[in-house]
């Protein structure tokens, strides 16, 4: 949160070194939005990156406490004077934003603004985001206190320099995702080499040990006990690669955190409309928060491809000391009795096995013409 205002030169000298303190682009926002209130000294501001379904991908607040946040709802929508900035890509500086004729409202929870000024940020000739202020802490005497030009340029000043440092923030996220890539690959080779050579010793070893049985049990018996060596090597090996090939944003940002980031992307790049909320999951052991989410990920990727859906929604919420994840699309649905097809086209016997070695189960729900929800429940630790 910000503490008053400051003014001058090294005002915005240091607002634009924050913003080039931070590389991931959750931060990179929190910390213009901060800086911007700030530095034109008013109570609330805010910045939303806009979607491609008339929403936000990410809408970040400074001024309002958490509670207040969630009390307000669901994200706003790109209408009214958020729809002028993104779409028509002007500056808005108003008097009383209640009195604009594009004003439609707000929540009951959401806090009376009433000065306002707002801008795109820009990134060439694209739109990434609008930046906005109200209620310029001031005294005004009948309403003569407000939002200037001087803020106006200045705001402008500090929108060119955040859409550097939002650019900026988004190539190294996706250098780091290509790198994360880069490095997956290598590893599946390697354990693809390791085990196969591993594999193929074993079944040799096998082979040798069936053929000596009758004729040198001894010769066989220790040629069996080479089998269980090569199987432990094979395990073990087995065993370091998937602790190497654990998502690294679990370890990173946590699972409700990378459960939002895969549905915000997803929601970008289908024409279905993708949905995530989360309610109150603590950490769970690392073999059951990895289960959720590869159970997530392939629910998400059979509604997206096969099920026609408009909307899926994706909930994950605290059961106990565990969780439960439902993922619902309204799509074709399908039979769930026909176990076998049904397991073979949409994968739920690999989620059902990720599940159960999770130490929990997962449920299936779905009716031709009615859509589908996967449910999957953990135990915690």
């Amino acid at each position: 949160m910000s503490h008053g205002p400051r003014s001058g030169l090294a005002a915005v000298s240091s607002a634009l070194l924050a913003m080039s303190r931070h590389l991931e682009v959750r931060d990179v926002l929190k910390t213009i939005v901060a800086s911007a209130r700030e530095l034109l000294d008013a109570r609330y501001a805010a910045l939303g990156v806009p979607d491609d379904h008339g929403g936000f991908a990410q809408f970040v607040v400074d001024g309002i406490s958490d509670e207040q946040w969630k009390a307000i709802g669901p994200l706003p929508r790109q209408h009214g004077i958020l729809a002028a900035m993104l779409h028509d890509a002007r500056i808005e500086r108003l008097a009383d934003v209640r009195e604009d004729p594009r004003f439609e409202g707000w929540p009951a929870a959401h806090p009376d603004l009433v000065d306002f000024l707002g801008l795109p940020i820009r990134d060439g000739d694209e739109v990434i985001g609008a930046l906005f202020l109200a209620n310029k802490n001031c005294a005004k005497p009948q309403g003569g206190c407000g939002f200037t030009q001087d803020d106006e340029e200045l705001l402008g000043i500090l929108a060119q320099h955040a859409a550097i440092a939002l650019t900026n923030a988004r190539l190294y996220e996706r250098s780091r995702e290509l790198t994360i890539a880069e490095e997956r690959t290598r590893l599946a080779h390697e354990l693809h080499d390791a085990v196969s050579q591993k594999l193929f010793s074993l079944r040799l070893t096998a082979q040798a040990a069936a053929r000596l049985v009758d004729r040198d049990p001894a010769r066989a018996k220790g040629e069996l006990q080479q089998v269980a060596a090569l199987a432990a090597e094979a395990a073990d090996e087995l065993r370091a690669a998937v602790v190497e090939l654990r998502p690294a944003a679990l370890d990173e940002d946590g699972l409700v955190a990378t459960l939002r980031t895969h549905v915000q992307v997803l929601d970008r790049a289908h024409t279905a409309r993708v949905t995530f909320t989360g309610h109150g999951v603590r950490a769970l052991p690392a073999a059951q928060e990895e289960a959720v989410l590869r159970v997530a990920q392939e629910a998400l990727h059979n509604a997206l491809r096969h099920s026609g859906a408009e909307h899926v929604d994706v909930t994950l919420h605290r059961a106990g000391p565990g969780a439960v994840l439902r993922v619902t699309d309204d799509g074709s649905g399908f039979d769930p009795l026909a176990v076998r097809r049904a397991g073979r086209h949409l994968g739920l016997v690999s989620m059902r096995d990720r599940a159960s070695g999770a130490g929990g189960a997962l449920t299936v729900e779905s009716e031709p013409g009615k859509g589908t929800t996967i449910g999957m429940e953990v135990p915690g630790g």
